[in-house]
């Protein structure tokens, strides 16, 4: 279906470190499934690694509301929440 689609196209364009054109990708793959955890999960990994850490967890909060049995995001929200104090004690 065109939200698996859009999502797989993104991966690769994240693999590629095509980071915005991956957000674009992840970001109407939840437009078109706004059910299917997926994409939410790995426009958060792209987030995180932007050093967007608030949306980056908004994101893998999201994927926890739609499957809270997803471990994965489940770790990558505390390592944002952990990076994120870490990024203001050191004041930037």
């Amino acid at each position: 279906d065109l939200a698996t689609a859009l999502n797989d196209r993104g991966q690769v364009r994240y693999l590629r470190v095509e980071f915005a054109a991956a957000v674009q990708d992840f970001t109407a793959a939840i437009e078109c499934q706004p059910g299917f955890e997926v994409p939410y999960y790995n426009r958060g990994l792209v987030r995180y690694r932007l050093g967007d850490f608030d949306e980056a967890m908004k994101d893998f909060r999201k994927v926890l509301e739609l499957n809270p049995q997803f471990e994965d995001a489940a770790l990558s929200l505390k390592q944002a929440i952990l990076d994120k104090e870490e990024k203001l004690k050191r004041g930037y």
